[in-house]
């Protein structure tokens, strides 16, 4: 769903500072379908979907105006990150919890302690540097199981493992030499 116009993360973030109702647009689609799947996959409905995406893309449309985003990441995980915080918050106020969330919150919350943010942000920019050294199959295979919400046994299909239990450990692997990466870079301001 490439549009010529919107085809970069830059494009489309110029395209909301000049007030290009088509930019948003563009990104509103392009991007519902990964925080529907997510929501839906862990105890939403699709209202709530909808809900948490429109939060989301207004956290990310304000900080864009007012310029106090460094983006450091892809637009779809700064999305990713805002909706998934923000449906934790809303399952706890619910008193309800999902099975399977297991991938890294901390790195975008909505706190208003500036520092800790600014530290986030950094955190986060190593990490995707990390996972873009990474190389494949080993990004996908992340990318995959805890953006894309697949199971193991779709993984196992899609990349050609013999099992599950093969597809795991390589999911492990990979974990392991992400992390080794990222700790080789960064270092905790104190």
């Amino acid at each position: 769903m490439k549009n010529s116009l919107y085809g970069t993360d830059e494009a489309i973030i110029r395209g909301i500072r000049e007030d290009d109702e088509r930019a948003l647009a563009y990104m509103y689609k392009l991007y519902f379908p990964m925080i529907s799947h997510f929501i839906m996959s862990n105890s939403g409905t699709d209202d709530e979907a909808k809900d948490i995406y429109q939060e989301g893309v207004i956290v990310f449309y304000e900080k864009i105006k007012d310029n106090s985003l460094e983006l450091s990441c892809q637009i779809k995980t700064y999305l990713y990150s805002v909706c998934r915080r923000l449906w934790l918050k809303r399952l706890a106020e619910k008193g309800r919890y999902a099975v399977k969330m297991n991938d890294a919150e901390e790195y975008l919350p909505m706190e208003e302690d500036v520092q800790q943010h600014e530290e986030n942000e950094r955190q986060f920019g190593i990490m995707a540097e990390a996972l873009a050294q990474l190389g494949e199959p080993c990004r996908s295979l992340l990318e995959d199981y805890y953006l894309n919400m697949q199971n193991m046994q779709e993984i196992t299909e899609k990349f050609g493992y013999t099992n599950s239990d093969t597809a795991k450990n390589q999911k492990y692997k990979c974990l392991q030499r992400l992390k080794k990466m990222f700790f080789a870079t960064y270092k905790p301001e104190i």
